[in-house]
């Protein structure tokens, strides 16, 4: 199967660029700045994420110390994480039904519009990560030689992503209530997940809710590669990537069967 659907996003791969490149330019259509917000949102969240958490709540990394600039890097890397996950899953619930058009159309393959999302997400995040590793310069002087690893730490979170955002899509046109419940889900996977704060800081009792998100072991895993310049955690990096398949081929193989319903209820 996984051979199958490289084929198909193969084939389609002009109408894949097309759609990702729509959904880039498209998201600052019409405002002054333009792409430039790409780079001004997260550094804006950045400050205010890092304030409150900092400074309000007293919150450090003990690996890193007490610096606030180091505690930015640590968490400006869960974020960007983070945020490539959570992008695909909150807008894939309202995804076919928003663009109703194209569904109506029978050979329009429906199935690249969550990844074509994946891929504009990941656009997003790559600027994120140069902005990521420019910071990591100036303020840590030092660029890890461990950093060639980030693609492959990021591998189980791009196929759970896909999979899931193919499931989501086709499950938004006929529950047109889940969108209302996934925004609510991914504030708190955002929040039990170890972005703001360590695993070490939750009680013994609590961290098996963190063990059994596969968010927590990726941007775990990201900064050890990118800021620590340590090994990822392989025995997960194995596991994940088998969940990760598991979910993806799962995920096309729900779209593929329901889709032919899709017409009828849009």
């Amino acid at each position: 199967m996984p051979i199958s659907i490289l084929k198909v996003l193969w084939s389609n791969k002009n109408l894949l660029n097309q759609f990702t490149k729509r959904d880039v330019v498209g998201r600052y259509k019409g405002s002054y700045l333009g792409l430039l917000w790409t780079f001004i949102t997260p550094l804006l969240m950045l400050v205010i994420y890092t304030f409150v958490f900092s400074e309000v709540f007293k919150a450090r990394w003990g690996t890193v110390g007490g610096n606030k600039a180091e505690y930015a890097l640590v968490l400006f890397t869960g974020l960007i994480v983070f945020n490539i996950f959570s992008e695909v899953i909150t807008r894939a619930p309202s995804l076919l039904v928003g663009n109703s058009n194209l569904v109506t159309k029978v050979v329009f393959p429906l199935e690249i519009m969550p990844v074509a999302i994946l891929c504009a997400s990941i656009f997003h995040a790559l600027i994120n990560f140069a902005l990521l590793i420019v910071s990591l310069i100036l303020i840590l002087g030092v660029l890890q030689w461990t950093l060639f690893l980030a693609p492959l730490v990021l591998l189980p979170l791009i196929l759970l992503t896909l999979g899931l955002g193919w499931i989501l899509a086709s499950l938004g046109v006929y529950l047109r209530d889940l969108g209302q419940v996934i925004g609510i889900a991914m504030q708190a996977i955002m929040l039990m997940s170890p972005i703001f704060y360590p695993i070490s800081s939750i009680p013994e009792n609590l961290r098996i809710i963190y063990y059994i998100n596969p968010v927590s072991y990726v941007i775990e895993d990201m900064r050890r590669v990118v800021i620590w310049g340590e090994m990822p955690n392989w025995t997960w990096l194995g596991i994940g990537t088998v969940i990760g398949l598991v979910v993806f081929m799962a995920g096309y193989s729900w779209f593929q069967k329901t889709k032919k319903g899709f017409a009828d209820v849009l």
